[in-house]
């Protein structure tokens, strides 16, 4: 297996692997030129997150800045918006449903190390995947951590560690995160 290859099934890989460093300089070249783009070119900003994202839904909005370890293993759906200072590890998929809005400085991290130090220190890295159900609402600061599934109609309190996965129509807080209430859900 190929180290890009060990990453995507979640095994232990090179983080420094050649085909990696490379995929994420060209990652960090998009995010550079998205991060530096003027307000007023709205059609230049959404053209570079399709670049960078693995799927988008055809309404896509991020404040800058944004970074990302790839981009193309990111799939969001329509009518997403992630506000400042986002940052999204996705060593791992990261799949996020229609109708998601991320407050400023929400971290979604795939990534996450060995806890044996020797292995750490010699550069091997792990992802697991995230994913996020439709009409999520993740608030400011918030942490989503590898692994973590979201169901449907999910809001996330502002400065929430979500360590562990959770079902449709609740409310989380709090670090770790835990289930505040149940969301009834009103049908039109």
């Amino acid at each position: 297996m190929t180290e890009k290859e060990k990453m995507l099934a979640g095994k232990f890989y090179k983080t420094a692997d050649v085909e990696l460093s490379k995929m994420r300089d060209d990652a960090r070249a998009l995010t550079e030129k998205f991060n530096n783009t003027s307000i007023l070119d709205k059609a230049e900003r959404v053209k570079l997150l399709k670049q960078l994202f693995g799927t988008t839904g055809d309404e896509i909005l991020i404040e800058p800045t944004f970074n990302c370890d790839y981009g193309c293993h990111i799939h969001v759906g329509n009518n997403f918006f992630a506000n400042y200072n986002c940052v999204i590890l996705d060593v791992a998929e990261v799949r996020i449903g229609k109708n998601c809005y991320l407050g400023p400085q929400v971290g979604i991290y795939t990534a996450t190390h060995p806890i044996n130090a020797s292995e750490r220190y010699n550069g091997l890295g792990l992802g697991k995947p995230i994913t996020i159900g439709d009409n999520c609402w993740i608030g400011g600061h918030a942490v989503i951590n590898p692994g973590v599934c979201l169901g449907n109609n999910v809001v996330v309190g502002s400065g929430a560690v979500v360590t562990k996965s959770f079902g449709d129509d609740v409310v989380l807080a709090g670090n770790p995160a835990i289930v505040l209430k149940r969301i009834t859900v009103r049908k039109k």
